[in-house]
């Protein structure tokens, strides 16, 4: 191999690491959603958990955020607006993050 390739090899393997934790941090922070929004919605323990794993598998429905943000706010109906679940997610995406670091 050359230096070449050795090269465009390392970019490949850093863009395939970075997506890998892009996906984690987004799938971790929607959980934290989930479990914000379970806590607003009187659940605990194993029904908040289960509602966080529903708040993850809507972020499967179609590409981008929205669809998570739609199904927390019809779940929240009046206890939330769309501007603020968006802030959450922003807030949550830095303890995510913070997260996966920190088991790193």
């Amino acid at each position: 191999m050359t230096t070449f390739d050795d090269r465009e090899s390392a970019f490949e393997n850093k863009f395939a690491h970075d997506e890998e934790m892009k996906f984690k941090a987004e799938a971790r922070r929607n959980r934290l959603l989930g479990l914000w929004a379970a806590e607003k919605l009187g659940k605990s323990g194993d029904d908040a958990a289960a509602y966080a794993k529903e708040v993850v598998k809507s972020d499967f429905e179609e590409a981008g955020h929205e669809d998570v943000v739609r199904k927390v706010l019809a779940d929240l109906g009046d206890k939330s607006t769309a501007e603020e679940i968006r802030a959450k997610m922003d807030e949550l995406m830095i303890v995510a993050k913070g997260q996966l670091v920190e088991e790193n």
